[in-house]
């Protein structure tokens, strides 16, 4: 049975999964949060500094910051979108107009109040995570209509006009299209499009806020990696909505209210991904003091550090988990478990819902868990976690080592 899994995931789903995410549409969103994540760990190192207030009460409030890198995702996603998509497409000299298009449309479709001096306010939590679903929405809208007016031109081939003479009229027409239809739906039909779009994805948000959803939100990119297959194909599904989530919990809390969505990439960094996806620090510490095997304590030695800091890619790649049905099992399993227990830990309240950006993955354990939740009981509770990957591990990494020291001495006897 193992081995028809093995042979269906290498032969099939791993190449139909390479496929998707090279998809400049599905590529394009990837690209454009990994080039705001500076922003965000800015946001993340404005949240570690404002604890130095608790014990220094006359520094300076940094929150500003936060609102200007963190605080503006949904704004910068909705301009890096339809600028990758057509980067990707090869249609180089309209990517930049495709992106400023992009900004405007989002900025009208904000749904900004208008005051009768001509003024106009715009809800600021609307340009920071919230805004996700409408970057989205509206970035792959301009792309599609920017790329399919791109096979049309004004100009022959042979037309003596300057290159960016062209690109200008060749933009009018989609642009003008674009823009009027933000016009249409901001003021004939007066409706507020943000709004509508959450209201769309709100089933999706509902979902993975649940305790299954969670889990499962956990659970596929471990089994994903397992396979070889990056955890960050789940990204444009997942990663709008675990900030989204983020967002009402800040806002729950400037209320007075108490922060009700634990699937958040902060949950995550805190507890499930202690040693890298896959929660794997326990298996580097087992194979680096339990080994017997001299081969496992080598990697257990080569990758301690790295999963100390929560990379765990050499440990992934060097012991093999991947494709290694020794190891691959106990990783799903801790992607079920795992998240199991995070989630009804903090639904009972024995340790506190993240509520502020914390995106410093390289953080070690427990450290990170404290600066996410800013609650010391996350410390204990990464011991706890720890003890449960270990206990996953364990049995499965002894028949694992069992067998190589069986290889090892067979092979010393063969020299």
């Amino acid at each position: 049975m193992m081995e028809k899994t093995m042979a269906f995931m290498t032969n099939k789903f791993t190449p139909v999964v390479d496929k998707v995410t090279k998809n400049p549409w599905i590529a394009a969103i990837q690209e454009a949060v990994m080039t705001i994540l500076p922003l965000i760990l800015v946001g993340s190192l404005v949240t570690v500094v404002s604890l130095l207030s608790n014990l220094i009460p006359q520094m300076p409030d940094f929150s500003l910051i936060n609102s200007f890198s963190f605080g503006l995702i949904g704004l910068l996603v909705a301009y890096l979108i339809p600028y990758y998509v057509l980067e990707k497409k090869g249609i180089q000299n309209k990517k930049v107009i495709s992106g400023a298009t992009s900004l405007a449309l989002y900025l009208m479709l904000l749904s900004p109040v208008i005051a009768e001096d001509g003024s106009i306010t715009f809800v600021f939590s609307r340009f920071g995570a919230t805004g996700m679903f409408l970057s989205i929405v509206i970035g792959i809208s301009v792309a599609a209509v920017m790329n399919l007016a791109s096979k049309k031109s004004f100009f022959s081939e042979d037309s003596m006009m300057p290159d960016f003479v062209k690109t200008w009229f060749d933009s009018l027409i989609p642009i003008t299209l674009l823009i009027s239809i933000g016009w249409i739906i901001s003021v004939p039909l007066s409706i507020d499009f943000f709004d509508a779009v959450l209201k769309v994805f709100s089933p999706l948000t509902s979902i993975v806020q649940t305790y299954p959803g969670f889990v499962l939100s956990v659970f596929i990119p471990v089994f994903l990696y397992t396979f070889g297959i990056s955890g960050w194909v789940m990204m444009p599904v997942i990663y709008p909505v675990y900030l989204s989530g983020l967002s009402e919990n800040a806002e729950r809390v400037a209320a007075g209210l108490e922060p009700t969505n634990i699937a958040l990439q902060e949950t995550l960094y805190a507890f499930t991904s202690m040693g890298g996806l896959g929660a794997t620090l326990a298996l580097s510490v087992m194979m680096l003091f339990a080994s017997r095997s001299y081969r496992l304590k080598a990697i257990g030695r080569a990758t301690i550090v790295p999963s100390i800091f929560n990379i765990n890619e050499p440990l992934l790649f060097g012991a093999p988990v991947v494709f290694n049905p020794f190891l691959m099992i106990p990783m799903w399993i801790g992607g079920i478990v795992i998240p199991s227990v995070v989630y009804f830990v903090m639904k009972l309240g024995l340790v506190a819902i993240p509520a502020k950006t914390f995106m410093l993955w390289y953080v070690p354990f427990p450290i990170s868990s404290y600066l996410a939740t800013q609650d010391w009981r996350a410390i204990i509770f990464a011991f706890v976690i720890f003890a449960i990957a270990f206990i996953i591990f364990y049995p499965f990494f002894k028949a694992y080592d069992i067998q190589e020291l069986k290889k090892e001495k067979v092979n010393m006897k063969t020299k």
